[in-house]
């Protein structure tokens, strides 16, 4: 096998002698530092896309750096079980359970993983649709449920008429059901929440801690929990004993008010329009509005329409009626669902009111400057003084703001603020395939939670797939009638299942105990290897993923349950892999098969590859050509090293540090340890994958040159060096080619046990350097001097030069001016 690359013969031969010596499965407790690598875990869809492939070999590489540089490293892997498309398969398929199908699934993608040679210890493996694992979120959920953080109200669904069923938002396409293209509509529905809003602030506030968060992530997390602050301002609906309450930044402009929106759901649009003679328009509005996403209705591009109420509501501040319409931009699950119109300092505004010839007044211009509405063609939005706002004339706006809340709270029209963008976490899901909600109704008792000793409430697996789009459990008698806990008498199990984004909150602390039956994790282990150290995965999951799972992090933490109040340390998201431009899709026919790759040209090339071709940050082109480029490499690096075998497995003794070759041993003695330098500081510090791997194919090519000189010339110690840290340095990224040939070497045991080689400073210092030579600045000329020369014998080594002498010729040198390292420049008249 010496004499070819047989990858399909080496791969399989180490994958099988892995497993059989579990070198992956890693102890709690060690005297070595402990170092958590994580990769979000997938959803087993059935096979994986080289979007998996690239996540987790990135995660390999980080794992095996780490265990070779002495850390003690966890790295699991689990499913993400539960979720929609299992449902519906089995809906499509009649008789495929989703547990069969989830569990065929994890089956093919475990198996793709091993052959990819990633070092995940199996004996942590979780699945979430597994009653070991579930039966810990549902206590999760009863924990939360205890602290008042678990709540049930009423809440506006996605439902299909036609299949008589809740719709998740990703079962809507363009306002119809996927399933059967009915248009769907909003329904109201008793549905669980979590207070994640009570924790706004910290979670925003933490984002201070998290440094080795990319801006990126941490600036989407600040914009999803959109934090302002402001006043709440009350105004009395004309002619009837109502109020409507705005929150608006801008209390500096409320004297501009000279409208006020209404979301169509607003609660009290049925009141304003009973009896009007446009009450028939405005229902037929808001019942169209209702069914469009929030994208359609807010998108910058969206056209905004409104229609006038005919009621009208009361400026407090002047006394002034103004008219309320109802607009398509305004959604009720924002601040309170009303929108004060200030036309004249802001644009959406200005724009509206413009199209129906609504009025605009200026309170706010320039100092100097007075602005004229009726010939104004866009609003103002700047700092200025307030005008046409009473006892406020002549305030700078910014005091404004301060000096109109003090107002409105003095004379109980209003008061200061702070709102929140986010909103309260929905998990009911009205599917079968989730985790069940561990709650009981009862007549008698009302809601009663499921008592932990009755914990897992299991999902029934006898249950019918039928395309009512109903749940199997609303149907389920056995599963909905029970006994109550408290009172002994007949009660309903809740029948919604909990948002899959729960499971994935807290899987990363399941791993520490991942077979623990009397604790969802034993508290001295998730001490020891908590929070992760490095967690890598689409920046697609950086807000609700990632935020729940702060959330849930700082829950547990304020309960005592763990000792870490932020999840992962630091966070890496990596490109999407792109294959003509666009994201490798089954509809584009642009897809690549792993399977495909690995067949043709082995897991070390996919995974070199992969690690290669681009910045993991960065989106990377698939390029069937660099694909052959990089198995090429892997064969130039067999056929440098395998005949190698014999020799160095005679005892060649490799060049220790402080020996002093010289000459051509010397040069490659400083390349060995420049790449041992570059390739550590590539992985260890920043990640860039892309330029370790440069830095091993220059190696590889001045190991090429080297072989080839007489035997005579080279030094053995040098060159079993050189394939040392070669092997050592492609471990993590090539893991079955290198201990093959770490093996044919003569040396033993696994080479991801051995300890990352480090770099001699001695050897990479260089024995002379070129510099430049400038005159006048620029540069006519190079030359080798010595690399430790001084600046005064650098000046005078330059000027002896036969060439620096002609190009100066006669002219007078004024001055001769050296930089150590880099350059001479010499100054002329």
């Amino acid at each position: 096998m010496k004499d070819r690359y047989e990858f399909k013969v080496i791969e399989a031969k180490w994958q099988q002698k892995w497993s059989e010596q579990d070198i992956y499965a890693v102890p709690d407790f060690s005297d070595r530092p402990k170092y958590y690598c994580l990769e979000m875990f997938p959803y087993p869809s059935g096979k994986l896309h080289m979007g998996h492939v690239r996540n987790y070999s990135i995660g390999d590489v980080v794992a095996r750096f780490k265990t070779m540089q002495g850390f003690n490293v966890l790295h699991p892997m689990g499913w993400d079980a539960f979720g929609l498309p299992a449902e519906n398969a089995a809906i499509k398929h009649g008789a495929l359970h989703p547990a069969q199908w989830t569990t065929d699934n994890i089956d093919s993608m475990r198996e793709q993983l091993k052959q990819l040679g990633i070092s995940y210890d199996w004996s942590r493996e979780v699945a979430t649709c597994h009653p070991g694992y579930y039966k810990w979120t549902q206590w999760l959920f009863l924990q939360l449920y205890h602290h008042g953080l678990a709540y049930k109200k009423k809440s506006a669904v996605n439902w299909c008429p036609s299949c008589a069923t809740v719709l998740a938002n990703e079962q809507v396409k363009e306002g119809s059901c996927e399933r059967c293209a009915s248009v769907v509509e909003k329904r109201e529905l008793e549905q669980w929440f979590f207070k994640i809003t009570q924790y706004a602030d910290r979670l925003l506030a933490d984002l201070d801690k998290l440094g080795g968060w990319p801006d990126k992530v941490k600036i989407m997390q600040e914009n999803w929990i959109g934090r302002s602050e402001g006043a709440e301002i009350t105004f009395q609906i004309d002619g009837i004993d109502e109020t409507i309450t705005v929150f608006t930044t801008r209390p500096d402009t409320v004297y501009g008010v000279t409208y006020m929106v209404l979301a169509p759901e607003h609660p009290l649009v049925e009141k304003l329009i009973e009896g009007k003679p446009q009450a028939g328009e405005i229902r037929d509005f808001v019942h169209k509005v209702r069914n469009l996403s929030e994208l359609a209705r807010t998108s910058t591009e969206a056209e905004k329409i409104g229609l006038l109420t005919g009621a009208h509501c009361i400026n407090p501040v002047n006394g002034e009626k103004v008219p309320i319409l109802v607009a398509n931009y305004v959604l009720l699950e924002y601040g309170t669902g009303a929108v004060m119109g200030v036309p004249a300092h802001d644009q959406r505004d200005f724009e509206f009111a413009r199209k129906y010839n609504l009025p605009i007044r200026v309170v706010i211009q320039p100092e100097g400057v007075t602005l004229d509405p009726a010939v104004m063609t866009e609003a103002y939005d700047g700092e200025g003084l307030m005008v046409n706002s009473g006892p406020f004339n002549g305030t700078p706006n910014r005091e404004g703001i301060t000096a109109v809340i003090k107002y409105l709270q003095e004379q109980k029209l209003g008061d200061g603020r702070i709102n929140y963008r986010l909103r309260d976490w929905l998990i009911s899901r009205q599917r079968y395939w989730g985790a069940p909600i561990p709650i009981i109704y009862c007549d008698k008792c009302g809601v009663v939670p499921v008592p932990d000793k009755d914990l897992p409430v299991m999902l029934p697996m006898d249950v019918a797939f039928k395309p009512t789009g109903r749940s199997p459990l609303e149907e389920h008698a056995d599963f909905v009638n029970t006994t109550c806990p408290t009172c002994g008498g007949p009660a309903r199990r809740e029948t919604d299942t909990m948002d899959t984004f729960m499971c994935s909150s807290w899987y990363y602390y399941r791993y520490t105990s991942p077979r623990d039956d009397a604790n969802a994790w034993d508290y001295d282990k998730v001490r020891r290897w908590l929070p992760v150290d490095q967690y890598i995965g689409g920046v697609e999951h950086a807000i609700l993923h990632l935020l729940y799972s702060r959330f849930f992090t700082k829950v547990l933490y304020d309960l005592k349950l763990v000792d870490n109040d932020e999840p992962f340390t630091n966070l890496l998201t990596q490109g999407m892999v792109l294959k003509d431009g666009a994201k490798m899709s089954k509809s584009k026919g642009n897809v690549v098969s792993p399977e495909d790759i690995v067949a043709t040209y082995g897991a070390d090339t996919a995974r070199l590859f992969i690690l290669f071709a681009s910045p993991p940050e960065r989106d990377l082109e698939w390029s069937d050509q660099g694909v052959e480029g990089c198995y090429r490499f892997l064969n130039r690096v067999w056929r440098l090293v395998a005949p190698l075998g014999d020799m160095l497995a005679t005892g060649v003794v490799a060049a220790q540090t402080g020996a002093n070759p010289v000459g051509v041993n010397k040069d490659m003695r400083r390349m060995i340890h420049l790449a041992i330098k570059k390739v550590t500081e590539d992985v260890g510090n920043r990640f860039n994958f892309n330029t370790a791997v440069s830095a091993i194919m220059e190696l590889v090519n001045a190991m090429y040159q080297y072989r080839e000189l007489p035997e005579c010339d080279r030094d053995a110690g040098v060159l079993r060096e050189a394939v040392e840290a070669l092997l050592l340095l492609l471990a993590p990224f090539a893991p079955h080619i290198t201990e093959e040939l770490w093996n044919l070497t003569g040396h033993e045991g696994i080479i991801h046990a051995q300890p990352w080689p480090q770099y001699d400073p001695e050897a990479i210092i260089e024995d002379e350097i070129t510099i430049v030579v400038q005159i006048n600045g620029k540069v006519r000329d190079r030359m080798l001097v010595p690399a430790d020369i001084k600046p005064d014998a650098m000046r005078e080594l330059v000027m002896q030069q036969e060439k620096v002498l002609e190009l100066v010729g006669d002219k007078k040198v004024v001055k001769v001016i050296p930089v150590p390292g880099k350059l001479v420049n010499i100054v002329v008249e």
